[in-house]
C-alpha cells in the first residue's frame, strides 16, 4: 500500500533536463609511473638507503591513479635496494579495523599483486610523544618500527576546516598514521581545533619518527592526475601550504556565480547528487562544492535550497558518511547504509550530526518530487535544479529548463543535449552519463 506521504508528492511536476558540459583549464599528466620517478629524482629520496625496511602509506581516498602511483612509489624504493611495505593509514576509516582498512584498499585497486609488496595492516600504535595540552601523539606500529617512511598523500583542501595545512601529507601522518586512537585523539577538541592539532602532531612526528620525505599528489578538475612532487621531511608543512592553494584553484565547481570567484555567492533550488562515497570526498559529498559543512565557522557562499542523494558507491563499503547533508535520500541508500562503519567515523571525529538520516523516499522519481515540492520556489514548475554523478566529477552536468538561459551566456559551459524528460525505470533516474575516459 502506497503511504500517505508519498501521495502527497507524487504530483509534483519534474522539469524537464537537458545535459550541458564544463571546460576547466587543466594539466593531465598520462603517465603517473613517469611523474614518480620523475619526482623521485629529488635529493631528499637519496634517503632512501640499501637494506633498508621501507613503510609507504596509502590512505582509504580514491585519489586519481592511486594503484599505479603506489606500484611506481615501490618500484622506485625497491630500485634502490630497499625493501618497501605498504600501511594502511586511514585513521578510522574501514570501520576502524586492520581487516577493514586492508579490504577499503582493495576496493580502491590496492592489493599486494598490484602492489608488488606486502601490506602490512594493524591498529596498534606507539605513542610518540605528548603535546603540550596533553593530547598524546600516536603512531602506526608497523610504520614507527621501519627504517624509514615515505608519506603518500593527494594534497586538496579538507572538508570541515581551513588551515596552512589540510588534507595531504601532514594529515596523512597526523590522523592517517595515528590510525583510530590518534585520529580520535585529534578530533577530541571539536573539529574547529583539527586544523591546528593535524600541524602540531605531524611536527612532533617529523621531528621524532623516521619520517624520510612525501610523495603527494595535485589532481585537475576533472579528477586527474596534475603534478607529482616530493617533499623532504625538513620543512615539508611549508613547503606543502602552496600547494594546497594550487589544489584549491583547481577544483571544479557548479556553475554558479562569476566566473572568476570560485567563492562567489550562488542560489540553487535543488542538487541532484546520483552517488555519494568514501571515494568522492572524505565527507561522501565534498562540502566546498555543496558548500554544507560540518563547522559553523566555515564560510557559505552557495545556498542549495534542498539536496537530493540517490544512491551510494559499493566502493565505499557502506560507509554513507554524507548522506546526513542531504535532505532527502532514497530507501536503497539506506538500505547500503552501513551503521558499523559511519557511526566508527562519527564517534572518531566527534562530528556525532554526520551519522544522521535524513527523509527516506521510497524511489530516485519519489526523493527528486520531494525536494522540488519543499524547496521554497517561488514557482516549482521552473524549478532551478542541477542533476551531478557525484561531487568529484563536475564536468559533465544536467541542468533543468529554467537554468539554460542564463548557462548558455556563461564562457566555458556548453549546453550539448536536448531538453527531455527525466527518465525513470521502476523509479530509478536514467538519462544517462557519457562515458568519460
Amino acid at each position: 500500500m502506497k503511504p500517505n506521504y508519498v501521495k502527497l508528492v507524487e504530483n509534483t511536476p519534474l522539469p524537464r533536463i537537458a545535459l550541458c558540459r564544463q571546460e576547466f583549464a587543466a594539466t593531465q599528466i598520462e603517465v603517473p609511473q613517469a611523474a614518480v620517478a620523475e619526482a623521485m629524482k629529488a635529493a631528499c629520496v637519496d634517503k632512501v638507503r640499501p637494506g633498508m625496511s621501507i613503510a609507504i602509506t596509502a590512505g582509504s581516498r580514491g585519489l586519481a591513479n592511486l594503484p599505479e602511483l603506489l606500484a611506481a612509489i615501490v618500484h622506485e624504493v625497491r630500485e634502490r635496494g630497499a625493501h618497501p611495505f605498504v600501511v594502511p593509514a586511514m585513521g578510522s576509516h574501514g570501520g576502524a579495523t586492520a581487516e577493514g582498512q586492508t579490504a577499503l584498499l582493495a576496493k580502491l585497486g590496492v592489493t599486494e599483486e598490484s602492489l608488488g609488496c606486502e601490506i602490512r595492516s594493524s591498529m596498534d600504535t606507539d605513542e610518540i610523544g605528548v603535546l603540550d595540552n596533553g593530547l598524546s601523539v600516536r603512531m602506526d606500529r608497523h610504520a614507527n618500527s621501519a627504517d624509514g617512511i615515505i608519506l603518500f598523500n593527494r594534497i586538496k583542501p579538507h572538508t570541515s576546516f581551513r588551515a596552512p595545512n589540510e588534507s595531504g601529507l601532514a594529515k596523512m601522518l597526523s590522523i592517517g598514521l595515528g590510525k583510530q586512537s590518534g585520529a580520535e585523539t585529534c578530533h577530541s577538541r571539536g573539529i574547529d581545533n583539527v586544523g591546528t592539532f593535524v600541524a602540531e602532531m605531524a611536527r612532533m612526528k617529523l621531528a621524532r619518527c623516521k619520517v624520510l620525505f612525501g610523495i603527494g599528489t595535485i589532481e585537475n578538475a576533472y579528477d586527474g592526475l596534475a603534478r607529482v612532487v616530493a617533499l623532504d621531511s625538513e620543512g615539508m608543512l611549508e613547503a606543502e601550504a602552496p600547494l594546497l592553494q594550487e589544489a584549491m584553484r583547481n577544483m571544479p565547481r557548479l556553475p554558479l556565480g562569476p566566473l572568476e570567484a570560485p567563492t562567489a555567492s550562488g542560489d540553487l533550488d535543488v542538487l541532484v547528487v546520483d552517488e555519494i562515497g568514501k571515494e568522492f570526498s572524505g565527507t561522501g559529498m565534498d562540502p566546498n562544492i555543496t558548500h554544507r559543512f560540518t563547522s559553523d565557522k566555515m564560510q557559505v557562499h552557495l545556498h542549495i535550497a534542498r539536496l537530493v542523494a540517490l544512491g551510494l558507491s559499493p566502493r565505499s563499503n557502506g560507509n554513507g558518511n554524507g548522506a546526513a547533508r542531504a535532505d532527502v535520500i532514497t530507501r536503497r541508500l539506506e538500505a547500503d547504509f552501513d551503521r558499523e562503519a559511519v557511526y566508527a567515523n562519527a564517534i572518531t571525529s566527534q562530528v556525532v550530526k554526520q551519522a544522521k538520516i535524513p527523509m527516506v523516499m521510497p524511489c530516485d522519481r519519489t526523493a527528486i518530487q520531494t525536494a522540488i515540492k519543499t524547496c521554497g520556489a517561488e514557482d516549482i514548475a521552473k524549478v532551478r535544479l542541477l542533476r551531478i554523478p557525484n561531487t568529484l566529477k563536475l564536468e559533465y552536468i544536467y541542468a533543468s529548463e529554467a537554468m539554460l538561459p542564463e548557462l548558455r551566456e556563461r564562457p566555458g559551459l556548453e549546453v550539448i543535449g536536448a531538453l527531455q524528460e527525466m527518465q525513470f525505470s521502476a523509479g530509478l533516474l536514467h538519462n544517462p552519463w557519457p562515458e568519460v575516459h
